[in-house]
């Protein structure tokens, strides 16, 4: 891959112009398009004459905007949730609930389980996560521990996949669990639209809390934990919550004013991924409602680039293994985009 891509200078969107070439981007996270979406663009700016750039006070100031727990209280309705907590990152949402709740029981991780949910340096497990949901409930059923965390992402969204966690209601009801879903590559995106949160088990003995970053489909620089009021008042009392500076004011006002544009966005992105889903074959992998396709063929991108396209392609899990190729829809493609992509697709013979 030419290594003019890797210092790009301008904006992501569906085209990427370097070198007086115009090439068209299947790739990256902006599953939603908003950060060209012109309407969230005003609502930010508007935002930003309200409250500023930023805002580097702990959230434990005596002094506070209150637009932080009006935030928090708009996402915990909209996704379903008690009550919500929002950070700077969806990383430091992840380290700032793992560290608090790992106490709480025996960890267990699931397969891929992104890096920023590891306590030390956890490892990729080589197995499916429907056999390490049975073992795991074998094995803690089992067990004479009776406290369980179990940390996992709510999908693979490298090589497509929507976790069911239905498998806990097996568990036998005096364990206590907490699960831990990371629905950062989810949220705004699958179940309509919303997050994971709504579809993790419902039990008297298991206790969900939801991390996400904000800042894929819903293009905003924050962190994001849904869960029970306990367990959200519990976090606020942690040195990481307290100690750590919120996200922008702005990104925070956007997103509360912005639940049509995210909803108008989605029903684009599910148009385009209908229009490309179905000219697809078997070979491709690939989850309903959900923007990634993955094929294993390492050679894609470099097929693809000659034609002017561009789509994701990185080695994995390791920096000397074979890519890992992706194309990734948005909502800013067109049709048009996406008919070209399928002609070009067919021309070298990878439909």
């Amino acid at each position: 891959m030419k290594s003019e891509f890797r210092s790009i200078y301008k904006p992501f969107s569906n085209q990427i112009n370097i070198e007086e070439k115009s090439y068209l981007y299947f790739g990256g996270t902006a599953y939603l398009g908003i950060p060209q979406n012109k309407d969230f663009i005003d609502l930010f700016i508007e935002g930003i004459k309200k409250f500023g750039l930023n805002n580097g006070t702990s959230r434990n100031n005596n002094i506070q905007l209150g637009i932080y727990n009006d935030a928090e209280r708009a996402a915990a309705q909209r996704y379903g949730a008690e009550h919500a907590l929002i950070t700077s990152s969806g990383y430091l949402a992840a380290q700032l609930v793992v560290k608090a709740l790992s106490k709480a029981g025996k960890v267990i991780y699931a397969p891929a389980t992104h890096p920023s949910l590891w306590l030390e340096n956890e490892q990729f497990l080589n197995k499916s996560f429907s056999a390490w949901a049975e073992e795991t409930v074998s094995f803690i059923n089992q067990s004479k521990q009776k406290n369980w965390v179990l940390i996992s992402n709510s999908m693979n969204n490298l090589f497509p996949e929507i976790y069911n966690f239905n498998f806990l209601k097996q568990v036998s009801q005096d364990k206590e669990i907490i699960l831990i879903a990371d629905d950062s590559h989810g949220i705004g995106v699958v179940n309509n639209g919303l997050s994971a949160f709504s579809t993790l088990p419902r039990q008297k003995n298991i206790q969900c809390v939801l991390v996400a970053s904000m800042a894929k489909g819903l293009g905003v620089d924050a962190g994001l934990v849904l869960s029970s009021e306990e367990i959200i008042n519990q976090l606020k009392q942690t040195n990481e919550f307290s100690g750590a500076s919120p996200g922008a004011a702005a990104g925070l006002y956007a997103f509360m004013g912005a639940e049509e544009i995210y909803r108008k966005a989605w029903i684009r992105l599910q148009e385009n991924i209908n229009l490309f889903g179905s000219a697809l074959s078997p070979l491709w992998k690939f989850e309903p409602g959900f923007p990634a396709f993955q094929i294993n063929d390492p050679d894609l991108a470099n097929k693809l680039l000659p034609q002017q396209i561009l789509v994701s392609s990185f080695p994995y899990p390791g920096v000397n293994d074979a890519p890992v190729n992706r194309i990734i829809l948005s909502s800013w493609h067109t049709e048009e985009d996406i008919n070209h992509l399928i002609e070009v697709l067919n021309q070298n013979q990878a439909i």
